[in-house]
């Protein structure tokens, strides 16, 4: 069975998630935003073996902590999907405009695209490109626990941002309906910062993309 942990990272307090199979303890993180020794705080305290970090898209707040985190567990990232690389570029030049403490840029050991997947301990998560906020964004679902870790796609009433460089508003609001509504009303999503949600209480509220718009 998938485990979850949430852990708030960096200033944006963005929703990094420490995921394991319960009955091998082998797990993965998504999306090490920063904040490196509590993400390695969390992983001691669950007693997970960590095997490797998962990327969803290429913004600091996601990604800023990766290279560090790889390096300190000497674990493979995985994602995002290729063209979200130059925003994994810009990592450390955004962190200074932000006043951030210096995250890394750096080359994944594997880019993603929709149809991968990725698998420890018995749990496998299935790859969806979901382009929009970021160009090269990907999301993980978990089918028999009923979970989604959308990054940025999608949050409880309301949705990414597209005023980015290469974000495009119609291309993310596809990406909502085409790839995340067929996983079913019932999916619980983990977005980037935020409450949890599901997709139907989506569907039915949320004011960007519910049914009713």
């Amino acid at each position: 069975m998938l485990k979850v942990k949430i852990i708030p990272v960096t200033p944006f307090q963005q929703n990094c998630s420490l995921v394991w199979c319960d009955e091998t303890m082998k797990g993965a993180v998504i999306d090490a935003g920063g904040d490196v020794d509590q993400i390695l705080a969390a992983i001691k305290q669950q007693g997970v073996d960590v095997e490797k970090i998962l990327i969803t898209h290429g913004h600091l707040d996601h990604a800023g902590g990766a290279a560090e985190l790889a390096e300190k567990l000497d674990i493979p990232i995985i994602g995002p999907q290729k063209e979200d690389k130059f925003w994994i570029d810009q990592i450390p030049e955004n962190c200074r405009n932000y006043g951030l403490p210096e995250g890394r840029s750096f080359d994944p050991d594997q880019w993603l695209e929709g149809g991968d997947k990725i698998s420890f301990g018995h749990i496998t998560l299935d790859v969806y490109f979901c382009p929009g906020h970021t160009p090269g964004h990907v999301i993980f679902h978990e089918k028999n626990a009923g979970y989604a870790f959308v990054g940025d796609v999608l949050f409880q009433g309301s949705i990414g941002r597209t005023d980015f460089p290469r974000g495009d508003h119609a291309t993310l609001i596809k990406s909502i309906k085409e790839q995340l509504w067929p996983l079913g009303n019932d999916t619980k999503f983990i977005s980037g910062h935020g409450a949890i949600s599901t997709f139907g209480a989506e569907r039915a509220n949320n004011p960007f993309v519910g049914d009713q718009v």
